[in-house]
């Protein structure tokens, strides 16, 4: 597979670096030192609908801005520029293949369109791979050179660690953690497949599933269906509302949350496996806004794994919340900036 080093490495540059978080709301950027420190942010939002040059515009004036501002507050130049984009990132060209958030972004070769607007090294990655290298160096995963990161959200992602280095595959597409199979031939899944990860325990997932029973069992779903919404339609059930529902103590929520950890548990036992991390980190809005999740999926693990994939395992709450994104791709941008490059092994 191919891997990109993270370990042994000379210090993460030197100065600052800007690190870019795209996502399909809101852009984050920020000037991060090296031991992560965030020295100068802003944030702008998402012109989802607007195509990749007026959002990379967008990003070039914000990014120029910061950093004007930084220097006249005595702050240097970024010497690197890395950006975390959701989706499928070819992080060895650059190039953003495909990403659900964000419209006409095919094939947008990403890297080479911020080298030229801000006229230093770049290099982009999944979200999800630049919020595993923020939580490895600065976060909860510090100090680990074994780490899974698993973040539950709206959707599922994730990214390993193994060894020191950043696991990304053939492409760098490594990581789609949410779209390994849970359930064979199982409920519909946004990507083309069925019974993934994803599929049952992402927030979307959570919602559809919640709907699904209130529909099975009108009597039992009416508290879902009266928290919903003002219209009081199975349709407006959301994760949310099977949140508020299980903690005013509705029993089919509660089942819900219940069953959600018990195949979060089973995911992870997969993972665990595969990777035999000494660390797994978890975070997302599902699992800050659900935290029930993390002892009833962590018992799963602990009952389900193998003996000696226990030994040492330690699961952890993520650290270093929304910032991860912005320390994480500073982080990146440092790591190819020092002139690292894939290996294969």
């Amino acid at each position: 597979m191919a891997v990109s080093t993270a370990k042994n490495m000379p210090p993460d540059g030197h100065g600052l670096a800007l690190g870019v978080d795209l996502g399909g709301t809101k852009i984050e950027l920020a000037l991060v030192a090296a031991d992560g420190t965030i020295r100068h942010r802003c944030r702008v939002e998402t012109e989802a609908d607007a195509g990749a040059d007026r959002v990379i515009e967008d990003i070039t004036k914000a990014g120029k801005e910061l950093i004007e501002g930084a220097s006249s507050s005595g702050s240097g130049a970024p010497t690197a520029v890395g950006a975390g984009v959701a989706g499928q990132i070819d992080s060895h060209a650059g190039i953003v293949r495909t990403t659900p958030n964000l419209e006409g972004w095919d094939d947008v070769p990403l890297a080479s369109r911020l080298e030229e607007a801000f006229g230093v090294p770049a290099a982009i990655t999944n979200d999800l791979n630049a919020i595993t290298l923020g939580e490895q160096a600065h976060g909860a995963g510090k100090g680990y050179d074994d780490l899974v990161v698993v973040f539950v959200g709206t959707g599922v992602g994730g990214g390993v660690i193994t060894g020191g280095r950043l696991v990304e595959g053939t492409g760098g597409y490594a990581g789609e953690i949410g779209h390994t199979t849970l359930i064979a031939d199982g409920r519909d899944c946004t990507c083309r497949s069925r019974g993934c990860l994803e599929a049952y325990v992402g927030g979307w997932a959570i919602a559809a599933r919640a709907r699904d029973a209130a529909r099975e069992d009108e009597a039992a779903g009416k508290e879902l269906v009266r928290l919903g919404g003002s219209i009081g339609s199975i349709e407006e059930i959301t994760a949310e509302t099977v949140d508020r529902a299980a903690t005013a103590g509705d029993p089919l929520a509660r089942r819900l949350i219940e069953e959600t950890g018990r195949l979060l548990g089973f995911g992870l036992v997969s993972v665990i496996h595969t990777f035999n991390p000494r660390r797994v980190v978890l975070g997302g809005g599902v699992i800050d806004g659900m935290p029930d999740l993390v002892p009833t999926a962590t018992e799963v693990v602990q009952e389900n794994a193998m003996k000696v994939f226990l030994e040492n395992l330690e699961i952890a709450p993520a650290a270093l919340g929304d910032d991860a994104g912005v320390i994480g791709a500073a982080r990146w941008a440092r790591i190819r900036g020092a002139g690292t490059t894939s290996e294969d092994t």
